[in-house]
């Protein structure tokens, strides 16, 4: 039986797993935390990735447990609301669309209980070597040899670095940088989005786990910054400086960041390849055509990826990586443009819907 190493346990990771087993195959997961990722944005289903929700039998319960927004704002620096919309929001699109919108660890976890059967988790551990052999040596496991592994490990994958070479020849950096985490629902916002523009920096609030809690979202604009992706006191100190001119209650947001255990900082960017594959070692989702949050589509991206990605190698290992990249790229190519489309603002409704649909299942 061919014996698959998975770098990463996210949604990428753990939509790759479901599959691979479905199509009979021997994996392993591999993740550096000890247990799954919480925290995290809403995040979008859309288009060919519901196909695939829908034929893992989980999106029922995705939408079960989608958003229920009733509309945004858009607040100029002093807090005073310039424009409303009960149509959509900026992190959904379109009431009307069709799409699925929710938080990411509750799709985390819906993936990761679908692929957990039959599937070995090495948790709290990462890749260390990839031999040409096979041979995989890890932070904390004893080394194993896989007969192929995937990288489905993000933006910063150790897969890809060890695999392909540096970081830097890949990342194409688009002049922003934000971050994430969750705190008390101090403003009271029932079911409705805020969203306040500043000069080069910004902050937009949802309301979450029936209105208790709000995740915030506060970014700027700035060009390649460096700094430790590790060092989350390193990051929250480069997000007070560049967001602390900030009015309205900014303040008290900047001061909950502090305390937030599931902060999560880091530029948003893109990862651009001639290949996605090297021999035994392929990569998925945002380890090799990461779109950035800004298109709205990574999540679609990474489960699409992992469904094409298992269907090829179930039909024949040798080929099935030219044959995956060869449908895969129009697809992520496409969606990578929406972010690019509207700097500071969403792509419009007519290229997400072309987009999104852009790959036949």
């Amino acid at each position: 039986m061919t014996n698959i190493l998975i770098s990463g346990s996210s949604i990428a990771g753990a939509t790759l797993a479901y599959w691979l087993r479905h199509h009979g195959f021997s994996t392993t997961v591999v993740e550096r935390t000890a247990g799954l990722r919480p925290g995290g944005q809403a995040i979008d289903v859309r288009g060919a990735a519901l196909t695939v929700a829908e034929r893992m039998g989980v999106l029922d319960e995705m939408r079960g447990l989608r958003t229920t927004w009733r509309g945004m704002s858009m607040l100029d620096g002093d807090g005073n609301e310039v424009m409303r919309d009960t149509e959509g929001t900026y992190s959904g699109g379109r009431f009307d669309s069709g799409d699925v919108e929710l938080l990411k660890e509750d799709l985390t976890r819906i993936v990761h209980d679908r692929a957990r059967d039959g599937v070995e988790y090495l948790f709290d551990d990462t890749v260390t070597s990839i031999g040409q052999d096979g041979e995989v040596t890890f932070e904390n496991s004893p080394p194993r040899r896989f007969d192929l592994v995937i990288g489905a490990d993000g933006l910063h994958s150790t897969v890809r670095r060890l695999a392909f070479g540096d970081e830097s020849d890949f990342i194409h950096h688009l002049g922003m940088h934000l971050c994430i985490f969750t705190m008390d629902n101090i403003l009271d916002l029932e079911n409705w989005q805020i969203w306040l523009r500043d000069g080069d920096a910004g902050l937009g609030l949802f309301p979450v786990r029936d209105n208790t809690q709000l995740k915030v979202n506060l970014g700027f604009h700035k060009e390649r910054l460096d700094y430790d992706y590790r060092d989350l006191d390193q990051q929250r100190r480069l997000v007070a400086e560049h967001c602390g001119g900030l009015r309205w209650e900014a303040p008290r947001l900047l001061e909950a960041m502090w305390k937030a255990p599931d902060f999560y900082f880091d530029s948003m960017a893109q990862i651009r390849m001639p290949s996605w594959s090297k021999g035994r070692v392929a990569l998925v989702g945002d380890a090799g055509y990461c779109a950035s949050p800004l298109s709205g589509q990574g999540t679609s991206l990474a489960m699409v990826g992992a469904y094409v990605l298992a269907e090829e190698l179930g039909r024949s290992l040798e080929g099935a990586f030219d044959r995956y990249e060869s449908r895969m790229r129009p697809f992520a190519e496409a969606n990578q443009a929406l972010a690019l489309e509207n700097p500071g603002g969403p792509a419009s409704d007519e290229s997400v819907a072309k987009a999104k649909n852009a790959i036949t299942l």
